[in-house]
């Protein structure tokens, strides 16, 4: 499941909302014709305030649908929703709009049958006015949930856009250590760039394929590169929001110190990820090993080079070790992917093999 923001349609205010509803009730009143008055008029009046009524109902309630439920979407998008918007905040405005709707169609009905029931054409006006009077104040009450949403819809659209049911690469470790690059040396196209927003930070997202598998990878600028005091709640709760979504985090550690971070930091924010982290499947690996003094023995040959506590060692630079970090990565990703791929979801329905007549 992936969620895109960016096709959520963009909320109308509600003087928007009003003009559109309005004017597809006189449009409908332009349409009667009937050379009795009374009956006309009749006519009118009532497809003017059940064609407003639902008009309104429909535009407010395909909002309401058009937004992903936060029941149904898996626990790393509801976190980072948490963390950029809040979800109290996100379920209260769209049920709002769905009390809104509600109340429209009541409004609508009521008033249809009081004209539909009369014979005073003065009557038959008063109850139209009466209808758009408490429709227009309907709309005046969800008014600040309906700019909420579109503030949100603001900020949510720049959230990364992950599919749950693909393996993903969380890559961790200090500033300028590679990650970007590193994600643009493995990525089979052009990664997508996008803004947490709740950072100043680009967020990169790349994907290579391998064993039939789509691997999804992600850098965490802001978030899992720097000390814990000097995180806020919210990249806090964004960081929680990793916990449910990688398969592999792969951390890398920048030796050369020419990202501008030491090793002792560097290593001292590495315990920091594992605890963060929980039991995530963690890989360390070397960046820039170009810049180290002395190269590794057997750099620039077909095996990967590894450090004495057997950290693999890459340069994407001069383009050394990049694939055999890709096949070790896969190593971790094949002990995480779990369970029979034979097996049918839970709940799915399936036909007893004695019960088929084929």
């Amino acid at each position: 499941m992936r969620i895109r923001w960016k096709g959520v349609p963009t909320v109308l205010f509600g003087n928007e909302l009003l003009d559109k509803g309005f004017s597809k009730a006189r449009a409908a009143a332009d349409r009667v014709d009937d050379s009795d008055r009374t009956f006309r008029v009749r006519k009118q009046m009532k497809r003017m305030i059940q064609t407003s009524g639902d008009t309104l109902y429909d535009a407010l309630m395909d909002m309401v649908h058009q937004w992903p439920s936060l029941d149904q979407m898996p626990l790393f998008d509801q976190s980072m929703i948490e963390a950029a918007v809040g979800c109290d905040m996100y379920r209260k405005n769209l049920a709002s709009l769905q009390w809104a709707a509600g109340q429209i169609r009541s409004v609508s009905s009521q008033n249809a049958k009081k004209v539909t029931r009369t014979a005073n054409i003065e009557y038959m006006h008063e109850c139209r006015r009466e209808a758009y009077g408490r429709i227009s104040s309907i709309i005046a009450q969800v008014s600040g949930s309906l700019k909420w949403l579109n503030e949100a819809r603001e900020v949510l659209k720049r959230l990364p856009s992950i599919d749950q049911t693909d393996p993903c690469v969380v890559i961790a470790g200090s500033p300028n250590v590679g990650k970007s690059a590193l994600i643009r040396a493995l990525s089979s196209g052009e990664p997508e760039v996008n803004s947490y927003p709740f950072t100043t930070k680009r967020l990169h997202v790349g994907h290579f394929d391998a064993n039939r598998l789509r691997i999804q990878l992600v850098d965490t600028p802001g978030l899992l590169d720097r000390p814990m005091e000097k995180r806020n709640d919210i990249e806090m709760q964004a960081i929680a929001a990793l916990e449910h979504l990688g398969s592999l985090v792969l951390f890398l550690l920048d030796l050369s110190e020419s990202g501008g971070s030491d090793v002792d930091d560097q290593l001292r924010l590495l315990d920091e990820v594992s605890e963060l982290l929980g039991e995530n499947e963690l890989l360390v690996c070397v960046s820039k090993g170009d810049l180290l003094d002395p190269l590794p023995e057997s750099w620039g040959e077909e095996s990967l080079s590894c450090t004495d506590e057997g950290y693999p060692i890459i340069s994407v630079i001069d383009g050394i070790g990049v694939e055999g970090l890709r096949e070790l990565m896969m190593e971790h990703i094949m002990v995480v992917q779990k369970g029979d791929p034979m097996n049918l979801p839970e709940g799915w329905h399936r036909r007893d093999l004695e019960d088929s007549s084929l």
